[in-house]
């Protein structure tokens, strides 16, 4: 479409261009393309993908008035002459490089930012891969030797676990001579490549990740001679690829962006700067910085160092995947487990020269983007020798539930399901008129309507039974997985418990309402239930979670485990600190002498610090009537799923209490999830869920002298929640 000649009132017309191209047909205009005088008569939405490229004027640091802006021929000074054509025009922009920190765009768009999601709470999320730095005083093709290796270990660790992964490595130069004399010089090194030269690189491998490679390699029972005969096939002369040169990524582009198919075979990318931005590959793992250059001035970040970072940021992007159905496949899953081999899967390197200074002004960089945090902690918590040698360690079990496929046994139709039972629908009057160039004005005339509502059934049932057939949702054998006790189709259309209380408002004029045709009632069928057909699959999830928890033996789940947390400033302080070294007294508490907390320490939240101290005074009253007592810190030992959808839930703590009585002892097993305000509302369903377990939860196992009860308990929060936290607590285990 070149310009909005041909628009009916009616109708949504879509261009497709970009900002150069738009800029440049309104300002060197010709026949029949657009013009800025097409915006000033419609309405007009423009949608700006990286949207940061129109905000040069705004960066110039001066407040522009309307007439200036359109004065100069930028792109910025283009959008808002049309952005300005037209009082009801809409302008939205998308961006991830926002730039707040330049106080024009800070001011431009302080009032304007409809949703903000930054780099860093995505990262913060778990929708990013961990990025790590390797530097070694190395020169650049033992670096390059090193990150092949590492790249061939996430392949085998992938292929161990039943995933498809062909990990990528780019190895950039600052200067395409550069780039051809490494690739050339890397050619020959890797044809030539055998076990001596990885049992050198062996030896000389001081990172632990490399150390980690060679020793799985051996676990796997993988000689050096095989390793090497892979690394030779696998990163040969015809997988890898050049895109140097603004004609070799052309040339090249189809191969660059399919790097995540089966069917393309690259490993190994060399480039200096042609992948900088619009390149999107999950699959990249490792970068090989071959230059060691500077252009920090005053400490502070270059352009190439801020350059660098956003690569990285591009690389960081997580490469999906999953491993059972409890699991997010784009949701980094070993976030916190250290000793995980399946972590390398979720970690870019960025292999660099050893040079201090340039690492540390790549550090700020990529902490100011958002990209890594502003540090990390590696903690160990221990299950303490007391615990473990304690009955319950011995024979204590938790109670967890599975997911499984939903039976919908209990849906008898649509009744049973949250969906649309009134829809509308606007007939095309085809309203036209005739108006002459010359003479008198001819006043405008509008078509009279009406609107009337019509069951679906109303249609007749051939007419809904051929719209059924022309959407492949309504095949019988599926509408059967979704309603299990369905006899047939003529049910489903003619059934008051399926399609015929449906409604539609239909509205047109006088004539066409009294004489719907029959391509009307298709047309009508068609929509009405094209829109049902979305909205069942959505009320009837595929996926549940059981009402019947099994027992998980304590001795099995419960273990030592190594910890990551990462700090980026600004929020939560507490996270990582142990409660017997944290300086705020309100929550300092040494749990090593606690019998009844199965760990060594705790290094929750602030709030989980307060649940703690919270507990540790209700104790003595606890212990009068309780024989055993133990607080569980659930740190990705076990999961439970929700019973509407099967959403993963993994409780943080997990109160376990055995009466003091003779007989059959009865054990509670209590859910608890201490909350901070800013999440009391975004996590309320899992609050929701908690108080769904004490109605629902069946346990089929039986148990010799022993009862288990399990209890979902409300958030904990010190501030507004308390009090409901310790009522309930007092009505299930004190009165």
């Amino acid at each position: 479409m070149e310009n909005f000649e041909s628009l009916q009132a009616e109708d949504i017309h879509i261009l497709f261009t970009t900002i150069q191209g738009l800029h440049t047909r309104l300002n060197t205009p010709r026949e029949n393309s657009l013009t800025f005088e097409d915006f000033t008569d419609k309405n007009i939405v423009l949608i700006s993908d990286e949207a940061h490229h129109i905000n040069a004027l705004t960066k110039a640091q001066k407040n522009w008035n309307k007439g200036e802006l359109f004065e100069y021929d930028t792109w910025e000074a283009t959008v808002h002459r049309i952005f300005n054509a037209h009082l009801e025009n809409i302008l939205l922009e998308f961006t991830a490089t926002i730039e707040l920190e330049n106080e024009a765009i800070a001011a431009k768009y302080q009032d304007k930012i409809l949703f903000e999601y930054p780099l860093k709470k995505y990262r913060e999320d778990g929708y990013s891969k961990e990025v790590n730095v390797l530097q070694f005083e190395l020169p650049p093709l033992e670096r390059a030797m090193q990150a092949i290796i590492l790249s061939q270990y996430r392949r085998k660790v992938a292929e161990k676990h039943g995933l498809f992964l062909k990990p990528v490595i780019l190895m950039k130069s600052h200067r395409i001579a550069e780039s051809q004399k490494f690739k050339a010089e890397f050619e020959e090194a890797i044809s030539k490549l055998d076990a001596k030269d990885l049992e050198r690189l062996r030896h000389e491998a001081n990172a632990p990740v490399l150390k980690q490679a060679f020793a799985y390699f051996e676990a796997q029972n993988i000689p050096l001679e095989n390793l090497a005969f892979e690394l030779r096939e696998d990163f040969g002369e015809n997988r890898c690829l050049s895109v140097n040169s603004k004609e070799e990524s052309e040339e090249k582009q189809l191969l660059v962006n399919s790097l995540e198919d089966h069917t393309n075979e690259i490993r190994l990318i060399f480039a200096v700067d042609k992948l900088n931005e619009g390149w999107d590959v999950l699959n990249l793992f490792d970068i090989v910085r071959l230059y060691n250059t500077r252009d920090a001035k005053h400490n502070v970040p270059g352009k190439t160092t801020i350059s660098e970072a956003q690569l990285i940021g591009r690389g960081a992007r997580y490469f999906p995947f999953k491993l059972d159905e409890s699991q997010i496949a784009d949701q980094r899953k070993f976030n916190h487990e250290v000793d995980n081999e399946l972590r390398i899967l979720e970690e870019l390197y960025y292999h660099s020269q050893h040079n201090p200074d340039y690492i540390s002004e790549l550090h700020k960089a990529l902490v100011q983007t958002g990209i890594v945090p502003a540090s990390r902690k590696i903690i160990q918590m221990r299950v303490k020798d007391s615990f473990m040698a304690t009955d319950f360690w011995k024979n204590g079990v938790v109670f967890v539930n599975k997911r499984e496929a939903n039976p919908r046994e209990d849906i008898f139709g649509l009744k049973n399901i949250t969906f649309s039972t009134r829809h509308s629908y606007h007939l095309s009057t085809g309203f036209a008129q005739e108006a002459s160039l010359l003479g008198e004005e001819v006043p405008v005339q509008s078509a009279e309507t009406i609107t009337r509502t019509f069951t679906l059934l109303d249609f007749g049932a051939a007419v809904l039974r051929k719209a059924i057939s022309k959407l492949d949702f309504y095949q019988f054998s599926n509408l059967k997985d979704y309603f299990p006790h369905l006899k047939s189709i003529t049910e489903f259309i003619t059934s008051d418990d399926y399609l015929k209380p449906v409604l539609v408002e239909v509205m047109g004029g006088l004539e066409q309402i009294g004489n719907l045709t029959t391509d009307d009632k298709l047309n009508i069928a068609l929509k009405v239930l094209e829109k049902i057909s979305h909205e069942i699959p959505n009320a009837t999830p595929e996926i549940v979670g059981t009402k019947i928890f099994e027992p998980l033996a304590i001795r099995v789940c419960v273990k030592d485990k190594s910890l990551e947390i990462t700090y980026s400033g600004g929020g939560e302080q507490e996270r990582g600190l142990g409660m017997r070294e944290t300086t705020n007294l309100a929550l300092n508490l040494d749990l090593r002498d606690k019998a009844w907390y199965v760990y060594d320490e705790n290094y929750g939240t602030s709030e989980e610090k307060y649940f703690i101290k919270f507990l540790h005074s209700a104790m003595s009253q606890l212990q009068q009537k309780y024989a055993e007592i133990y607080l569980l810190r659930n740190e990705q030992l076990f999961t439970i799923y929700r019973f509407s959808d099967g959403r993963a839930m993994q409780p943080d703590f997990v109160l376990f209490a055995t009466e003091k009585k003779s007989g059959k002892s009865v054990t509670y097993q209590l859910f608890i999830e201490p909350k901070g305000g800013n999440l009391l509302v975004e996590d309320k369903w899992k609050e929701n869920f908690l108080s769904e377990i004490d109605k629902e939860y069946k346990i089929q196992t039986l148990f010799e002298n022993r009862e288990y009860r399990l209890v979902g308990m409300p958030f904990y929060n010190e501030t507004d929640m308390k009090l409901d936290f310790e009522n309930k607590l007092n009505e299930v285990l004190l009165t």
